[in-house]
């Protein structure tokens, strides 16, 4: 991609769109103490920001023994769910800088998550922005691999009728880029300022974002106009 204007804009929804990832990641915490893993904040954002966490059961039982279960997970999305619908709040800026590419691209953009799709849906819901990915959201959950894998991606691309080369990403974490990369996209990693749910600049780039953005009020300029290389 060498400027102009893409053909669609494709939205991470973790930590892009929804402030979730304290969250999330502090249910899974809790529950990981209960299990006696007295995992660090750090660490735990370290460790399963980012990817699905049914694909990371493996590091839970290396330090805790436990074999993960259906039922474990199942417990865990729920009381996910719950500190979900009770606090959840948009990313600053991020309602408006949708709603404003949006209608720049005409309705051409989707939400391609690694989220299982009902996370999802709850949380655009929680935020207002159910009506504008209405019809457009999508889950690695529900495809043979998530992030890192392209497949959400190209998912997202394949149902807006659009090259996935043609395709903006918003990301923030590396398996999202490299999940965005990998479909040929070109990938715009956010990172605000003195996050620890937010993979940091440099590893962004490494993963091959084009360009790093901190606030989403730059992003609308960012999508449609000439697209500049970060060095």
């Amino acid at each position: 991609m060498t400027g102009g204007e893409f053909d669609a804009v494709l939205f991470d929804c973790d930590g892009v769109l929804v402030d979730s990832e304290s969250i999330t990641n502090g249910v899974l915490r809790s529950m990981l103490h209960e299990l006696g893993w007295q995992v660090s904040q750090e660490d735990c954002f370290r460790l399963f920001v980012g990817r699905a966490l049914r694909d990371e059961t493996a590091i839970i039982t290396a330090h805790t023994g436990f074999v993960v279960t259906e039922e474990w997970l199942e417990e865990f999305r729920v009381r996910r769910n719950e500190a979900l619908a009770a606090s959840l709040e948009p990313i600053p800026g991020a309602v408006a800088a949708v709603e404003e590419i949006n209608t720049l691209m005409d309705g051409r953009i989707a939400c391609a998550s690694g989220a299982d799709l009902g996370k999802v849906q709850l949380q655009l819901r929680k935020v207002g922005l159910d009506g504008v990915f209405a019809g457009k959201m999508f889950s690695g959950m529900d495809l043979p691999h998530s992030k890192p894998a392209p497949d959400v991606y190209l998912a997202a691309a394949a149902h807006l009728g659009i090259d996935p080369t043609r395709a903006a990403v918003v990301e923030d974490t590396v398996p999202g880029v490299m999940a965005g990369v990998a479909a040929g996209a070109t990938v715009f990693g956010y990172c605000p300022p003195d996050s620890l749910a937010h993979h940091p600049p440099k590893a962004l780039l490494d993963a091959g974002a084009t360009h790093i953005f901190t606030a989403m009020a730059q992003l609308p300029s960012l999508v449609t106009g000439p697209v500049r290389t970060a060095g």
